[in-house]
């Protein structure tokens, strides 16, 4: 099997397989948004990270290679196309680890380049019968899939499923907090008298 057919299917396995091992190790009974979240990382992490720095090394670095896997001529566009993986690779890192909102962010934009360029590989396919494992492998697949299951699993954890329970540090901490308040209402009180007095 050719890299280009590989690397797509392991950024996969290694996903499914962290998400499994930190299911494995989490807090028991599992939370949803816990289940939801790491599955997100992970996703974020290989299918849509590293494999987007994959591409970038492959069409900026190995042009002719990489052309060749999918079937095409060398072209200059690799750059671009590179560079846009690049920038889908490294805004994935990021989202893994931080906000929702990130996360939808760069879902949209990774959704948008993905299934552009599935639709490229179906038109290649269609039109000139280009089958090689880099147009019509497990790299057709993932540029649907990754696409559906990000966005699936966002709305999934959009979704709030009940109210959580507030812990007794969180209705500690209001209390200090509102104390705290009480406190700069009456130093403010005592300035401004001090002040007009």
């Amino acid at each position: 099997m050719s890299q280009v057919a590989l690397i797509p299917l392991v950024a996969w396995v290694a996903a499914l397989t962290c998400w499994g091992i930190a299911l494995a190790r989490g807090p028991r009974p599992l939370p949803r948004a816990f289940i939801l979240d790491r599955a997100l990382r992970y996703i974020f992490i290989f299918p849509l990270g590293l494999l987007g720095l994959w591409a970038f090394f492959g069409h900026v670095l190995f042009p002719v290679r990489a052309a060749e896997a999918i079937g095409w001529p060398p072209s200059p566009f690799q750059f671009e196309v590179g560079y846009a993986n690049l920038g889908i690779g490294l805004a994935s890192f990021y989202a893994a680890f931080t906000t929702f909102y990130a996360r939808v962010a760069v879902a949209i934009a990774a959704s948008c380049f993905l299934v552009g360029a599935g639709i490229g590989h179906v038109h290649d396919m269609m039109a000139y019968d280009n089958l090689t494992p880099g147009n019509a492998g497990p790299i057709l697949l993932t540029d649907f899939l990754t696409p559906v299951v990000v966005l699936t699993l966002l709305i999934a954890s959009s979704r709030r499923s009940k109210p959580q329970p507030r812990s007794p540090d969180s209705d500690a901490l209001d209390a200090e907090i509102e104390v705290a308040r009480d406190a700069m209402r009456s130093y403010r009180e005592a300035l401004d008298r001090f002040v007009k007095g």
